[in-house]
């Protein structure tokens, strides 16, 4: 397995409950885990990440408290090729979108980027926006 430059390594408060929602949920797979120190490394379609579960012990990696909700001011992107199907999947298990379904589009340098996304928050709090690509158009 190749790792990819940066993965997200972030704190849990139930690693049993996070699994079940990245994987059972989400459709992310165990690539290998430590239960020995409550940890967990992760992947779907090429996104990588990991799970910890906090204990006050684990301060070392904390640059502040942590408090629910886990994870304010950053969203993780999350490129998938199934967004509808995610989509039904979460809606099929009563799991509420903190932001629904939509179409963008971004302006890059040389051309704009089409996304249907939408954003759910896990257990914790994390905001998870998951994209996928529905084209591109020339800058006008």
């Amino acid at each position: 397995m190749d790792t990819q430059s940066l993965v997200p390594e972030i704190y849990c408060s139930d690693l049993a409950q996070s699994l079940n929602f990245y994987c059972d949920v989400l459709g992310f797979s165990v690539v290998y885990d430590r239960p020995e120190a409550r940890f967990a490394f992760l992947q779907r379609e090429g996104v990588q990440l990991m799970l910890e579960e906090f204990t006050e012990k684990d301060r070392k990696w904390l640059s502040g408290p942590l408090k629910k909700p886990f994870g304010r001011g950053i969203n993780l992107q999350t490129s998938t090729t199934a967004i509808d199907e995610l989509h039904e999947r979460l809606e099929s298990k009563n799991i509420s979108l903190f932001m629904d379904i939509e179409e963008k589009w971004y302006r890059r340098a040389h051309d704009t980027v089409g996304n249907r996304q939408f954003v759910v928050q896990d257990p914790d709090g994390y905001l998870l926006r998951f994209s996928q690509t529905i084209g591109t158009k020339p800058n006008a």
